[in-house]
């Protein structure tokens, strides 16, 4: 075949390639609600894998020390789901409660916000106007996105609610993938091509080496760090203390940037309070934090990632830039599965060059 014809070849490809790709978009009024099925029948699932990726290592710690496979299942189901029940029964009820009051009082909280203003401008007589102008505007978008937040935040909890009989169906199917984790893992290794089958469980044994260990550790620190913010929020008087200490813990999976976006909806709530309980939440907040960065993360988490922090910042600014916060916190779990994968895929073209030597 002459290099014309793979020309031909080429642009005939692109062009079909065009085509499906247009008649697939022509077409999403079909695809789309399928898609959504789909995906709903899938999140049960996709949960349930995570939470099987979380315990496993700690059924099979339990079954090599002696103890029966179904028995250690049972003691983990205790005190996993146990305690998520009973937080989940005790915690949304309240969360809920303190976004409906947020919600309702957040005009007068803008109203309050705007009277700070209005005192800071009447000091602040001899600025140009444009800054008045400027600070005025900001308050507006403030109000606005904060109403879009809570308003978010309480149809997310609502569809939680509505969702109970998904929720109730996890913990089963997480036990059986538990139960069953050889057999799916051997199924896995029989179902992979001949030829990427040592590849591969390379590949994985090194992602799941690094990110693993930090995935567990970092998500027991958030749940320290969450629990003890909204004991020392309530401790304080700080109003919605359970809900700004959801938010510290959430937020503190996000390395180095976390404590911050943390520390700004309980600076916002305690600023229509008091000095003083601005002054307290920030102490509290960056207290805890010291906790974390000094105690709880060397001794918990460790060093697993093995990353310089400056990789890690990248990571961060470019996952916030592509999406969000949803974006900051993928950031590092998938800045590991590309470094694993430019590792593994590095050593396997010396493998190959040393082949052909």
């Amino acid at each position: 075949m002459n290099i014309q014809m793979k020309w031909y070849y080429r642009l005939g490809f692109l062009l079909l390639l065009f085509i499906v790709l247009f008649v697939f978009m022509k077409l999403q009024a079909l695809w789309i609600p399928v898609l959504h099925i789909v995906g709903s029948l899938l999140i049960p699932f996709l949960l349930a894998a995570f939470i099987t990726y979380l315990l496993h290592p700690i059924v099979e710690s339990l079954n090599q020390r002696g103890l029966h496979r179904g028995l250690s299942i049972l003691i983990i189901y205790i005190f996993f789901f146990g305690g998520a029940g009973f937080a989940f029964y005790k915690g949304i009820p309240a969360l809920i409660y303190q976004l409906r009051d947020l919600t309702e009082n957040a005009p007068a909280f803008a109203e309050q916000y705007k009277q700070m203003v209005n005192n800071v401008v009447n000091e602040t007589s001899t600025w140009p106007a444009g800054i008045h102008e400027r600070i005025e505007d900001g308050i507006n978008s403030m109000e606005q996105w904060l109403d879009d937040v809570l308003a978010a935040t309480m149809s997310f909890l609502m569809e939680i609610v509505n969702s109970i009989l998904t929720i109730a169906v996890i913990p089963f199917i997480a036990f059986y993938m538990l139960k069953d984790f050889k057999a799916m893992k051997k199924a896995a290794w029989y179902m992979t091509p001949r030829q990427w089958r040592q590849q591969g469980a390379r590949f994985l044994h090194e992602v799941d080496k690094s990110l693993g260990s930090y995935i567990r550790g970092q998500l027991l620190v958030c749940l320290i760090i969450g629990v003890l913010s909204s004991f020392f929020f309530w401790f304080a008087g700080i109003k919605y203390s359970l809900l700004l200490g959801a938010i510290v813990g959430i937020t503190n999976v996000i390395p180095y940037f976390g404590p911050l976006i943390g520390a700004i909806p309980a600076v916002i709530i305690a600023a229509t309070m008091s000095v003083k309980m601005v002054l307290l939440s920030l102490v509290i907040v960056f207290s805890l934090q010291f906790l974390e960065g000094n105690i709880l993360s060397p001794l918990i988490v460790g060093k697993s990632l093995h990353m310089h922090p400056l990789m890690i910042m990248f990571a961060l600014l470019a996952g916030e830039e592509v999406g969000g916060i949803l974006g900051l916190i993928l950031a590092v779990p998938v800045l590991v599965i590309i470094r694993a994968a430019l590792i593994h895929a590095r050593d396997h073209i010396i493998h190959e060059r040393r082949k052909f030597l």
